[in-house]
């Protein structure tokens, strides 16, 4: 509770209140010479975009005009606000991050995320899954982004992460003996039903809006195995009757075959990773209607770093294993039919790239249509919040982005966003950053 409030109260030394979008009840306009309509998969002409509030009021084609309002004219192809389904804004990993657990404070990994919040934001991304952190400093920032303290994307937060002793969780591995201390389902370790639903119960006290648990081996951890299962059947069923009683859906970290298998078994609502995915996997992810979600950007990076010598040995090896997996796994899913939602495991990689994503999911045979969609309208629905934004409709949050020109010739595009807008207030403009929405 007290590192909550110290991470909400250094938050607010960075800035004083952004304007609220409804704060202005006058019309916005937007006039954009391009439009992706993601429900249709159809890129239309001229459209404009009238904007009430942090709402969208209405959608028309052609160049339409509205008496006293804020008209903006965006020359290029809009869209709706792009959804990273999979980031960790509290860490950015780099040469020094095992070592800087034993030097950083919670307040010091709470003050970086504003940072890389802002950056997030700026990249296209009005909104975000957090998928684990060890302090719920993610919980407090996006508090600190509710309450117009901090500029950022919508947030998701999942706060701790859960999973099992000596696991892809476990906050002490790699640690010596006598720091590595027990840890118990309120710092999200568990090792029974029984804890699974203390845990649980622990990220609703603690106000988490979603549960991550991790029931295979992972890469960036110092353990051996990036792929073994780490949570048994039970323990997942537990977790999973745990948080939906809560209104809670789960995301599954999972590497290896197994893991995926047991999780899908179990009934979480989406698998993260899936590097080693095999057949069975892709039909009981169908079969139950499991979300995927590749972060193939995540799994290129690590690799190249494991190259220059960025991570201790097993680690490396790992990260050696993954890489070149990842990426045909996701094409193998698509072709399968599996769901596959955006997601890119920002804080393993640079926040701010999180658009390099697209690229490589159109390298491993999506269409280009299929990846913006999967960062919009498929997103949104894997976040039950499809009613609220994921697409540009009256009703829906006025959450609009831009590129300079048509992303489905090029989707590089994607990694030029020139125009951001978030539930009606502009924070970007031509490519240069709006100062008075981030600093007012």
């Amino acid at each position: 509770m007290r590192i909550t409030l110290i991470a909400a109260a250094v938050a607010a030394m960075f800035a004083v209140p952004v304007f609220a979008a409804t704060s202005n009840p006058s019309f916005t306009v937007l006039q954009c010479t391009h439009l992706i309509d993601v429900e249709h998969g159809k890129l239309l002409g001229t459209s404009t975009i009238v904007i009430e509030g942090d709402r969208i009021k209405e959608v028309l084609d052609g160049t339409q005009q509205r008496a006293g309002a804020n008209t903006i004219v965006v020359p290029g192809t809009c869209m709706p606000g792009l959804i990273d389904s999979h980031t960790h804004l509290t860490m950015q990993f780099s040469k020094s991050t095992y070592s800087d657990k034993f030097r950083l404070n919670p307040a010091d990994y709470a003050i970086r995320s504003t940072v890389y919040a802002r950056r997030t934001l700026l990249a296209g991304f009005t909104t975000v899954r957090n998928l684990g952190d060890e302090h719920n400093e993610s919980i407090a920032l996006r508090n600190a982004v509710n309450a117009g303290m901090v500029p950022g994307p919508r947030i998701f937060s999942a706060g701790q992460f859960i999973g099992t002793t000596g696991g892809h969780a476990d906050p002490t591995n790699g640690f010596r003996w006598d720091l590595q201390g027990d840890p118990t389902p309120k710092d999200g370790i568990i090792n029974s039903p029984e804890d699974a639903w203390k845990a649980v119960r622990q990220h609703y006290k603690d106000g988490a809006d979603l549960i991550k648990i991790m029931p295979s081996g992972g890469v960036l951890d110092e353990s051996g195995s990036s792929e073994n299962p780490q949570m048994t059947i039970p323990e997942i069923q537990a977790v999973v009757a745990a948080a939906h009683d809560y209104g809670f859906t789960v995301a599954a970290h999972a590497h290896g075959a197994e893991g995926i298998r047991r999780a899908v078994i179990g009934g979480v609502d989406s698998i993260e990773h899936g590097t080693f995915m095999n057949d069975e996997d892709m039909k009981l992810m169908k079969e139950h209607g499991t979300w995927y979600v590749p972060t193939i950007i995540a799994g290129q990076f690590v690799m190249g770093k494991a190259k220059e010598g960025w991570y201790p040995p097993q680690v490396a090896r790992k990260a050696m294993e993954v890489g070149p997996i990842i990426l045909k796994t996701a094409g193998k899913a698509y072709k399968a039919g599996v769901k596959i939602a955006y997601g890119t495991d920002a804080g393993v990689y640079p926040h701010g790239e999180n658009a390099k994503e697209f690229e490589y999911m159109v390298e491993a045979g999506m269409p280009p249509m299929f990846t913006i969609q999967a960062a919009t309208l498929h997103a949104a629905q894997m976040l039950k919040h499809d009613k609220d934004f994921g697409s540009i409709e009256p009703g829906k949050y006025a959450d609009v982005v831009a590129v300079p020109a048509n992303p489905l010739d090029d989707i590089k595009l994607m990694q030029k966003v020139d125009f951001v807008m978030k539930a009606g207030v502009v924070y970007e403009q031509g490519g240069e950053p709006v100062e008075t929405a981030l600093n007012k």
